[in-house]
């Protein structure tokens, strides 16, 4: 690999825009169009987990289509198969971005979400400017896989409660559990 493309790709990772964009069009999908919220930063992260990482998204499909009489297929690029678009660490309570507070930070301060506490719980929702853009953003065709799975990630796992959601990523990723806190999650 060339050292061009190592920079662009380590460029990318750090462009806070691409993060926005991936929360903004996840977050459309989990709050069903940007009509409810996500209750907890943790359960985003876990969300994101699997949308970065299809390949355990796919384990977990596959756990899940044993039961199924309708199997589901997780749309994955050939690219996404060795790689992932940015990488995450193992935390206390699963796979973890130390920069999420950042970037919904950053949302909220352009005006495209809200967070709000409800007991101990900070919920994240889109507001009305950051449901517009996480529209035009699943039509772009830069972004259709990724919404697509995104959709997929929201109806197979959104309804989770956080600690179901980890439980069932420790179930078919077993490897995060043996991971020491703070060590990076490979695909």
């Amino acid at each position: 690999m060339s050292l061009r493309i190592i920079d662009a790709a380590i460029e990318t990772e750090q462009a806070d825009q691409l993060h926005e964009a991936r929360l903004l069009i996840l977050l459309r999908s989990v709050t069903k169009g940007g009509n409810g919220s996500v209750e907890g930063i943790t359960k985003l992260a876990k969300i994101d987990f699997l949308l970065r990482y299809p390949l355990y998204f796919q384990r977990l499909v596959n756990r899940l289509n044993a039961d199924r009489k309708r199997k589901i297929a997780v749309p994955i690029n050939d690219f996404e198969t060795d790689t992932v678009e940015s990488k995450m660490i193992r935390f206390r309570y699963g796979p973890w971005d130390p920069r999420y507070r950042r970037w919904i930070g950053i949302l909220v301060a352009k005006g495209l979400a809200d967070t709000y506490l409800q007991g101990k719980t900070v919920h994240v929702k889109l507001t009305q400017r950051g449901v517009e853009i996480a529209n035009s953003l699943t039509e772009a065709d830069d972004f259709r896989d990724l919404s697509a799975r995104s959709e997929l990630v929201a109806k197979t796992v959104g309804s989770y409660s956080g600690t179901r959601l980890k439980d069932t990523i420790y179930e078919v990723v077993p490897e995060l559990t043996g991971m020491t806190w703070g060590e990076e999650i490979e695909p």
